[in-house]
């Protein structure tokens, strides 16, 4: 699977996935041994670690997030994807936007997961035609 496919495909699948807490289809996207760094500080080995962190995440949520995601930037076997969303752990409004720097093996399957986000406790929608018209 080519890196631009893969990487349209990983935002596809979080965009449904995540108002869903769909864990085990987002799950799916990551090879067996690839890491999620949570904002860095946090990693998260393996599909099993990715799964745990989003069980952790996931309970929180009061009801389902609304997300956007962006268009994969692709260079190499990287791929780069912007991403808004509003969450509700606790049911308040808590807007979260990022970006994850996606590293893809030969199979398609996310390698290498970092998320690199900002938070702020209320909902914020994205600016108009930051992800599409």
């Amino acid at each position: 699977m080519d890196v631009r496919e893969a990487a349209t495909r990983w935002a596809a699948v979080w965009a449904a996935g995540w108002p869903a807490r769909d864990v085990e289809a987002i799950a799916a996207l990551h090879g067996e041994g690839a890491d999620h760094w949570a904002s860095m500080f946090r990693r998260y080995e393996g599909r099993a670690g990715l799964r745990d962190y989003l069980v952790e995440c996931f309970e929180e949520e009061t009801r389902p997030a609304e997300v956007w995601f962006g268009e994969p930037r692709v260079d190499g076997d990287t791929a780069a994807v912007e991403y808004w969303a509003v969450t509700y752990p606790g049911d308040a409004p808590l807007t979260i936007t990022g970006c994850t720097v996606l590293r893809f093996g030969a199979d398609g399957l996310v390698a290498e997961a970092r998320d690199y986000s900002h938070v702020r406790p209320e909902r914020l929608l994205p600016p108009d035609g930051l992800f599409g018209p």
